[in-house]
Parts: C-alpha cells; sequence; structure tokens
C-alpha cells in the first residue's frame, strides 16, 4: 500500500468515526450484535439481492418469495410503471429480525433495482452498521416500488395499488421489530394522524409488530450540518436495539 492508498483509507476512517460521533455513538469499535434466530444459525439465513434469492431452508416460502418478486417486477397496477427503469422490491435477510421500511425508490435505486443505494441509502447502510448490523442481516424495502416521477411524495392512490407487495413482505418475513424510515412510510403502518414529530421515537404496532418511526434518511442528509437530528435518529436505533435485546 502506498502513501496515497494509505492517506485515501485514514481518511475514510476519520469521516466514518466523525459520523458515528455526531450520531452519539458510545464506541470506537463494531458492538456486539443482538442474537440472531436460532434458524438462521442452524440453516442459513435465505438473503433477497436485487430481487434475487440466495438460497434457504423452506422450498414453499421460497417459491412464494419468487411469485412476489415476478409480480413486482411485471406490476402495472398504478401509472408509476410507465416511467420506471425497474421496479425494486427490496433486499436483505428474508428471516430477518429488523425491518426497514421507507418511502420509495429514487433515481439510483430505479437504476441499480435495489434499495437505498443514494445518498441517502449510504447514510442508512451507516446507521446500520452502527447498530451492529450488516445490510445483508436486515430486510429494507419501501412502501411503493416504483420511483415517483421527479421523487415526489407516492400519492394515497399509488399507496393503496402498491401496498399488498410490502404486507406480504411483512408477512413472509415476521420481522421482530419495523423501522418506519419518514412519514409515508409511518403513515401507512399506523395509520395515524399525528405529526411526524409527535410519532417520532415512541412505538407503535403494526400487525402486532413493534414499529419505531424515525426520521428519513434524506432528511438528514438535507439537514447535514444538524447534529441533533442525527442523535435524535440514533437515540430512536438506541431503543430498537434495547426491544431486541429483550
Amino acid at each position: 500500500m502506498n502513501e496515497k492508498e494509505r492517506a485515501e483509507r485514514l481518511q475514510k476512517l476519520q469521516t466514518r468515526l466523525e459520523f458515528y460521533r455526531d450520531l452519539g455513538v458510545e464506541f470506537l469499535v463494531s458492538p456486539r450484535k443482538p442474537a440472531v434466530r436460532r434458524e438462521d444459525s442452524a440453516a442459513g439465513a435465505p438473503l433477497l439481492i436485487a430481487g434475487g434469492y440466495s438460497g434457504g431452508p423452506d422450498l414453499d416460502v421460497r417459491e412464494e418469495w419468487e411469485r412476489l418478486i415476478r409480480k413486482i417486477m411485471a406490476c402495472q397496477a398504478c401509472p408509476l410503471f410507465k416511467g420506471r427503469t425497474q421496479a425494486v422490491p427490496g433486499e436483505g435477510n428474508r428471516q430477518a429480525r429488523l425491518m426497514f421500511v421507507g418511502e420509495a425508490p429514487g433515481r439510483d435505486e430505479d437504476l441499480q433495482g435495489r434499495p437505498f443505494v443514494g445518498r441517502a441509502g449510504q447514510l442508512l447502510t451507516r446507521i446500520i452498521q452502527a447498530m451492529g448490523f450488516s445490510r445483508e442481516e436486515v430486510y429494507i424495502a419501501n412502501v411503493i416500488k416504483c420511483r415517483p416521477p421527479e421523487n415526489r411524495t407516492p400519492r394515497p392512490d399509488e399507496v393503496k395499488a402498491c401496498s399488498p407487495y410490502l404486507l406480504r413482505q411483512v408477512e413472509l418475513i415476521r420481522p421482530e421489530v419495523i423501522v418506519a424510515l419518514g412519514k409515508v412510510a409511518t403513515d401507512f403502518l399506523l395509520q395515524s394522524s399525528k405529526s411526524m414529530s409527535e410519532l417520532r421515537g415512541n412505538f407503535g404496532e403494526f400487525q402486532g409488530i413493534p414499529v419505531m418511526p424515525t426520521f428519513h434518511p434524506s432528511y438528514l442528509v438535507r439537514n447535514e450540518g444538524n447534529k441533533e437530528i442525527k442523535k435524535m435518529v440514533w437515540e430512536d436505533m438506541k431503543k430498537v436495539l434495547q426491544l431486541l435485546k429483550s
């Protein structure tokens, strides 16, 4: 490794440590990960990466997933399909204890067919890592599977048309906790008329599953210099970790 490469790695490390410091993370090494499900460690967790499948113990469940992904990729239930490059089903561990639900794909997600891969996605990845997980250990999805024009907020009719896919994903995964990223996901999962600031940081419930509403990563990106917002999100994630440990 030459001096330039070493300097670049040190700069990346410093940037990551500064990000954790701004969140209020109180460790300098990776935290101990919450225990995984016994069936995960015994048989290996099935993964959904960019809509694909990489194995798993239950053939019936695997076939259910494959049918669901095919439906999402070919869906024409609302006009959003006309402007998409490709649908974005979701990705991660199909037996995840922790699930993240966002709003809708953006430009980068539409091009790659994967959720949360732009700037907001990179930030979400770092938050997940700060929690002691990798992206492959959690499941990440959106309420809407196709990109709205100019990344506008999805309309109620679009949410209604697309939401059965997310409902089926939740049924198949059976996560122990769901993190709702932003108002669209929070409104859909909690069906509350309260504002995001009122709901954020307090557990709600969706079909018997605890739901933690928190700010969408894009909100943090837009308010990059506001350390208090980052700390608020981290406080929410600490509550999620505490629940998983209990």
